[in-house]
């Protein structure tokens, strides 16, 4: 056979290979995130604002972002988060990085979507403190806001349907693509050392892809914690009971999605674990029955460290300045 024959035949087997080898992986329980699409851009710009002002609560101190952090993996780090007049709150603030691949919102699911979702927290009085009412008269009283929302809406309704709709579009931008994990799901066979091999392959065989998969790998259905073992954290929330009524529902909650969660401590929906170390040996223990060797539980979290995505970058929005009429803040 001819030289030139047999390069492109070796090429073709290779070609042939990469082939297989990327369609053995794109098959696993876990998928790669898939970047937004139809995005209103408009409307983008104009809930990137909105997240970020903290004139939507009645303090005047606290916006989405105060909760949301996105230069903290999407949440705040705390246990349960701050709110007006530093009310403690009841619950962990989940990420809001790849919200959007969710079934719903809440750890209890009671928004079916982020705009539902977006305008819980403003009206809340252990939250942002305000009303549906008085952000939006707020808002109207800004006049670039008022033309803001006139070019992303092309009317001039301000109401509260538009206010949370530009916050959801927005939040639909906050997906964290091409972890090492997506890298690898997509062929790249030196993205992942052999210990974070190992680990991917104890989550899979000991059960953890039964309610962690997909490609937010987790955040698509509601679970009860402490299948097996009781969990030893905070036992009051009712969890999903407290949206369907039904007691068999009590402590179910919303898978949480471990995309990013290396940056989202600490865990559970009482933030009652510190480290990724003590969340792994927990959710053994009480959801499988399993009793992670200290080398194991390091194998896992070194794989779950790969689900690390790029974090969404933008320019800070300048907000608009208030006007003569705008509503003064009333932190204290």
């Amino acid at each position: 056979m001819p030289f030139k024959k047999v390069v492109v035949a070796v090429a073709l087997v290779c070609a042939g290979l990469a082939t297989l080898n990327a369609a053995a992986q794109t098959s696993e329980p876990i998928t790669p995130i898939r970047p937004p699409k139809q995005l209103n851009l408009g409307m983008v710009e104009l809930g990137k604002k909105l997240y970020f002002d903290p004139r939507l609560s009645k303090s005047g101190f606290i916006s989405c972002n105060s909760c949301h952090n996105l230069s903290m993996g999407g949440t705040d780090n705390l246990p349960t988060s701050i709110g007006d007049r530093w009310h403690m709150g009841p619950i962990n603030a989940p990420t809001v990085l790849n919200s959007s691949l969710n079934l719903a919102q809440f750890w209890d699911g009671r928004a079916p979507d982020l705009q539902a979702q977006a305008g819980g927290p403003i009206a809340n009085p252990g939250e942002m403190g305000f009303s549906h009412t008085l952000a939006v008269d707020l808002l109207r009283s800004i006049p670039a806001y008022v033309r803001e929302f006139i070019q992303a809406f092309g009317d001039d309704k301000l109401g509260i349907h538009q206010v949370t709709a530009a916050i959801a579009e927005f939040e639909k931008t906050l997906v964290t693509p091409n972890s090492r994990f997506d890298q690898w799901l997509l062929g790249k066979q030196d993205a992942l050392s052999g210990e974070e091999l190992a680990g991917y392959k104890l989550f899979k065989e000991s059960g953890c892809v039964g309610c962690h998969n997909g490609e937010a790998v987790g955040g698509n259905s509601f679970q009860k914690l402490g299948v097996v073992a009781p969990f030893p954290g905070n036992k009051q929330a009712a969890g999903r009971a407290a949206v369907t009524g039904k007691d068999a529902d009590r402590f179910s909650f919303k898978v949480p999605t471990l995309r990013n969660v290396e940056l989202t401590y600490p865990y559970f929906h009482d933030g009652s674990a510190n480290t990724l170390t003590e969340a792994v040996d927990t959710m053994g223990r009480i959801q499988l029955g399993k009793k992670f060797s200290p080398s194991e539980n390091a194998q896992v979290v070194a794989f779950l460290k790969t689900l690390t995505g790029e974090q969404p970058a933008f320019t800070m929005p300048i907000l608009p300045p208030s006007s003569d009429k705008t509503p003064r803040p009333m932190p204290f």
